[in-house]
């Protein structure tokens, strides 16, 4: 092939290969070009490992389609563990089509992914909402009764409303509508996945808002989790306005 190594590589990254030109390329025994080859080929495996892991979180939101069911809610929430700051819930509705490779549980992607997924979920959901209970809130109610609480004002602030909710773990009884919860929902559905994405980025933007103003407690890290920094810092510090004042290692620092 009379193709300069730089003409293959701008070619191969254009993603539009003919098998002709890979027959080619496996031929030309230039070791420049298979390298350019073996990346080319590692990388479109990858694609057909993240098509196939998208279809099959697709399975709750297919299935819901073929009973009938037009808006399908995925929820999640953040912040249930950490010792400082707000919980934090989201729900979103997707459309039928939505295609968004590499969509997993939050906890999976590393913060830039998180980042450019929140605003493409925000830019393309039906509908999505994200409700907020501080830590005042779960102080008086408890986290888990906290988290429901959030998880229902999602819900409800929802602009269109769902006929079927997808939840991740949570069982909340009494919705208008059927839902299923499942154990680790964040890697089995799309829609839970694109929720906990919502949750976790906004949670995160709180956090690192807080350590502006609390830097010692390393907010911007720890995301108030009770991290060995974070710990220290509650025993030469205190506990500050965002403490859940209800969780052990907080009570401790706050006699």
């Amino acid at each position: 092939m009379s193709a300069t190594i730089t003409e293959i590589k701008t070619i191969l990254a254009s993603g539009e290969v003919k098998d002709t030109l890979l027959q080619e390329l496996k031929n030309d025994n230039r070791k420049g070009v298979q390298a350019l080859l073996k990346r080319y080929e590692a990388k479109l495996q990858h694609v057909l490992l993240l098509e196939k892991q998208f279809q099959t979180m697709c399975h709750f939101e297919n299935e819901g389609r073929k009973n009938g069911y037009m808006y399908i809610a995925g929820m999640d929430e953040a912040g249930r563990g950490p010792l400082a700051g707000p919980v934090v819930a989201a729900a979103v509705i997707l459309p039928p089509h939505f295609k968004l490779l590499g969509l997993n549980d939050s906890k999976q992607l590393n913060e830039a992914q998180r980042n450019e997924f929140f605003h493409i979920i925000k830019d393309q959901a039906i509908s999505y909402s994200i409700a907020v209970q501080d830590n005042s809130i779960i102080d008086d109610i408890n986290i888990f009764e906290a988290t429901k609480r959030s998880m229902r004002l999602a819900l409800d602030e929802l602009h269109i409303a769902p006929d079927y909710v997808l939840i991740d773990a949570v069982n909340l009884d009494r919705l208008p509508w059927p839902s299923k919860a499942m154990t680790k929902g964040d890697q089995k559905s799309i829609s839970i996945a694109a929720a906990s994405i919502l949750a976790k980025v906004t949670r995160d933007t709180l956090m690192q808002e807080i350590h502006e103003q609390y830097p010692m407690y390393q907010f911007n890290r720890n995301m108030g989790y009770g991290t060995k920094a974070h710990l220290e810092a509650l025993k030469t510090y205190g506990i500050t306005p965002y403490h859940r004042k209800s969780f052990a290692p907080v009570k401790g620092a706050n006699q």
